[in-house]
């Protein structure tokens, strides 16, 4: 097996495929980038042009765009049974979800911008933030509606893993509230050995962002 590299920066999309590794027993080096300009630098964008994380060298090229990389890796390790395979009944749901994650995470991210990035309290604005917070409780529910078993489909697989870390990062803005399906789901993913826990340090240093007065 050629080697696997995974670009990494703890607390984002990159945290699914690191978790997907690992449950997937494949060896990868990881090399933890810092979440600054250096993105933006010559050396990454050689392996992501849109200067993100994550990306993944494998089989000789670079591979970027998270659920790109979920797909793959299950494609090429059909024996783990973390995908769905065309023409299995649960195929179509596993895609929706594998790609619900991103709706999850396009929120995220903005809340991530809002309340992170942005460095002076003038730049940021209450009301984009009280409007994605809502929009991260609309999926939240839309998991719980769905939940009906331990896992999201009949069994655990890749769907959990890009769900999983989506929520993961979006508890940070809206908290998981009165939803006893997704939390009792959520404390089954991250009690899963091979889930990545966040480093004190990492991009999301509180627990919880509250939204400022408008």
């Amino acid at each position: 097996m050629s080697k696997i590299t995974l670009h990494h920066v703890p607390g984002t999309r990159s945290d699914r495929v690191l978790w997907l590794l690992r449950e997937m027993g494949l060896e990868a080096e990881v090399r933890v980038w810092p979440f600054d300009k250096a993105l933006r630098g010559p050396e990454f964008l050689a392996l992501n042009p849109a200067g993100r994380v994550p990306a993944l060298e494998m089989g000789g090229r670079s591979l970027w765009e998270s659920g790109a990389i979920i797909e793959m890796l299950c494609e090429t390790h059909p024996e783990t049974g973390l995908g769905r395979a065309p023409g299995e009944a649960e195929r179509a749901d596993w895609l929706i979800l594998l790609h619900f994650a991103e709706t999850i995470s396009q929120h995220s991210a903005a809340l991530t911008q809002q309340h992170i990035a942005l460095r002076e309290d003038w730049m940021r604005s209450p009301v984009v933030m009280k409007l994605e917070a809502a929009r991260v409780g609309k999926c939240f529910d839309a998991i719980e509606a769905r939940l009906a078993g331990d896992w999201l489909l009949s069994s655990f697989s890749a769907a959990d893993v890009a769900v999983g870390q989506a929520v993961m990062m979006a508890r940070h803005f809206h908290r998981i509230g009165d939803r006893p399906q997704l939390a009792a789901w959520l404390a089954r993913c991250e009690s899963r050995p091979a889930c990545p826990v966040e480093p004190v340090n990492a991009l999301h240093a509180r627990d919880f962002y509250e939204v400022p007065d408008a």
